[in-house]
């Protein structure tokens, strides 16, 4: 047996550490035991790869456990607009539901696991089981209500409160997974920052530096501690706590 099948062989749905953050959570274990059924574990993508292409048939909703992933489109110019990143516990391809293709891509930020969950065995599970068809709602509610903040947040008036709002979202996300929510990595580049904040990747480093002059955070490498927490949350702005 290869290594990536052993690591997937031993993950199951009642004992993964994120089963809260995921679609089990609320589910009795019987009702786990028939999600565990159809969820295929067999996506290993190590940095740079893709877990679907905009345009491929959609046939899954996918569930991070561990790693992380962004999703982005490209326009008709060739340009690309990252539209989000996805921790673990998080369901990546949601959107595609309503169509036949994903609407864009996924591409793994460092090496990450990923759970399948083919749509049609889910689609027919859930109505069988009411709880799954209640958390598939909620999930997708969560996804419907983070748009709407995202726009949100893109509407801050200044690159200083768009940063910190970022940047806090970041801190309740990995909150919700049981981690530090003031020490943390960011996977992804500047420019990838830049890009979903719709900011230039010299405006980000320049953001960075004043942050860390005004004793904000502090960043080393793609470490970063926030110093300051009432002070980010401050100029991020109440309503931009989670994105």
């Amino acid at each position: 047996m290869s290594s990536s099948n052993s690591l997937h062989s031993g993950i199951k749905c009642q004992t993964c550490s994120i089963k809260r953050l995921c679609l089990p959570v609320m589910l009795a274990d019987s009702d786990i035991e028939h999600l565990e059924n159809i969820v295929q574990r067999k996506k290993v993508l190590k940095k740079g790869e893709f877990l679907f292409h905009a345009g491929d048939s959609f046939d899954a909703i996918h569930a991070i456990r561990s790693g992380s992933l962004k999703t982005y489109t490209i326009s008709s110019d060739g340009t690309e607009q990252i539209t989000g990143f996805h921790l673990p516990g998080e369901i990546v391809g949601l959107n595609a539901i309503s169509s036949t293709q994903y609407p864009s891509f996924a591409k793994a930020l460092e090496t990450s696991l990923v759970c399948s969950i083919p749509f049609d065995k889910l689609e027919s599970l859930a109505r069988e089981l009411p709880g799954l068809q209640k958390q598939i709602f909620k999930v997708m509610s969560g996804e419907i209500r983070e748009e709407q903040d995202l726009m949100m947040l893109l509407s801050k008036k200044n690159a200083d409160e768009r940063f910190a709002a970022f940047i806090m979202n970041f801190s309740a996300r990995f909150k919700r997974r049981g981690l530090s929510d003031k020490e943390f990595q960011l996977t992804m580049t500047r420019g990838d920052i830049g890009n979903y904040l719709g900011l230039a990747v010299e405006t980000v480093s320049r953001l960075v530096t004043r942050l860390q002059k005004q004793g904000l955070i502090a960043i080393q490498d793609r470490y970063i501690q926030i110093v300051d927490m009432q002070g980010l949350s401050t100029l991020a702005g109440t309503a931009c706590h989670v994105i």
